[in-house]
């Protein structure tokens, strides 16, 4: 990339750089800031809903759990496949182009898939199909949604912007979730009518955002997979980046594998399936309160107190599930659990957005998300196999070394002790 032709193009014309929110414009003024955040509100929620409703939609049709399994994992795969070259995308081209795409070829999906159902002609080729579109798109807006944040909001609102984009998917996929099996019971084209409806939503008011001047790479393109290696090569060579990377890894491998390890020992013990659900039920609850209060966590503790004091509380209540049998009380467990890793996440972000250059934002949100998504795929597969091979409380207990093993290090480790140890300027206090 270096030594490349670049010149300043308008991501929508007439919009300047000095013209994007100042220190001193609150979030919930910021115009631009708020069509994005509403926009995949609603959006998040419509997902979410689908992704409830596509499992019970193959069984009704099929009847094979076979399938079923076939179009949800083809939206894992199309979220992997696309990753990395969705960084690619969002680092070349128009970012709002990009989330423009996105969100009309789910439209156009889910009302194909809405009118099939409802006329009796959907087949199982035509789920896969919206599956792979859907999942292509959730990798493709991830990176130029995340790459924009910095253009939209000041630098010391990025963290609060951050935490809010947290909380803002943790209350889709809950009341998305809670409200697909109802909406699947009212009528099987129901929660697809309603995906389409929330999609085309965000489409109408990204039509409206305002995206600043940004450098963009002008003259012929790269070959993909060298600008994909441009990516990689700049994350594993900035130090701190790769660590931090690195701590979300570790994150989240061991809080999953610690979540299925605790879900499949309260079955062995009997614990009702409706306990099991309020458990999952307050993990999720825990980390929408913990997105909600990350902002202020991280303004008082700055980027290295927040990773290390997530990963030490963490560490000292994951034991805890050993002496803890009872569902609720797991539940309550739980979240406490999920109050942390938003802290963690946003310290993260924020430091690795602050330190990329714009034209490699897009990139590194892929690698980021890819690599987090394959320890969050590879936990509870570990977790499941610590079950088998590990009696009673051991599979808990080795989770918990993780954890600890992973608190030590980033305490010590000199990298992240060269973040910054005072609290950042604060913002005013509407910001949050």
């Amino acid at each position: 990339m270096t030594g490349e032709r670049r010149a300043m193009a308008p991501d929508d014309p007439g919009v300047t750089a000095g013209e994007r929110a100042g220190p001193e414009q609150p979030l919930s003024r910021n115009r631009d800031y708020r069509l994005l955040w509403g926009s995949q509100a609603v959006s998040e929620f419509g997902f979410h809903a689908t992704m409830i409703a596509f499992p019970l939609l193959v069984l009704a049709l099929t009847g094979s759990g076979a399938a079923s399994g076939l179009v949800m994992g083809t939206i894992a795969a199309a979220q992997m496949v696309a990753g990395l070259p969705a960084g690619v995308l969002a680092d070349r081209y128009d970012r709002k182009a990009i989330m423009l795409v996105c969100e009309a070829a789910q439209t156009v999906s889910a009302v194909s898939l809405a009118v099939a159902v409802w006329t009796d002609t959907a087949t199982v080729a035509h789920m896969v199909a919206v599956a792979a579109v859907f999942g292509a798109c959730a990798a493709l807006f991830e990176p130029a949604e995340s790459a924009s944040l910095p253009a939209l909001v000041s630098d010391a609102q990025l963290p609060t912007a951050v935490a809010m984009n947290t909380a803002r998917a943790s209350m889709g996929q809950l009341s998305g979730t809670a409200t697909g099996g109802f909406l699947f019971a009212a009528g099987r084209f129901v929660p697809f009518l309603a995906d389409a409806v929330t999609h085309a939503v965000s489409f109408t008011a990204l039509l409206f955002l305002r995206l600043p001047r940004r450098e963009r790479p002008t003259g012929p393109a790269p070959h993909p997979g060298r600008e994909v290696l441009d990516g990689l090569r700049w994350v594993w060579r900035e130090r701190a980046i790769r660590v931090t990377v690195a701590c979300a890894i570790v994150l989240n491998l061991f809080f999953s594998a610690f979540y299925i390890v605790v879900v499949v020992l309260a079955g062995t013990r009997g614990v009702p399936s409706g306990e099991v659900g309020v458990m999952a039920a307050m993990l999720g609850a825990g980390g929408l309160v913990g997105a909600l209060v990350a902002p202020v966590w991280h303004r008082r503790l700055g980027p290295y107190r927040a990773i290390v004091a997530v990963f030490w509380a963490l560490a000292l209540l994951t034991p805890v599930a050993v002496l803890v049998h009872d569902g609720y009380l797991t539940g309550v467990l739980f979240a406490l659990m999920a109050l942390f890793p938003p802290t963690a996440n946003t310290a993260i972000m924020t430091d690795q957005l602050l330190r990329t250059p714009d034209g490699l934002r897009g990139r590194l949100t892929s690698v980021l998300v890819l690599a987090c998504g394959a320890a969050g795929a590879a936990g509870p597969a570990l977790g499941g196999l610590l079950t088998e091979v590990l009696p009673g409380d051991g599979a808990i207990l080795v989770c918990s070394a993780g954890i600890t093993a992973a608190a030590v290090l980033t305490t010590a480790g000199p990298t992240l002790r060269g973040l910054p140890r005072d609290r950042p300027e604060e913002e005013p206090p509407e910001d949050s």
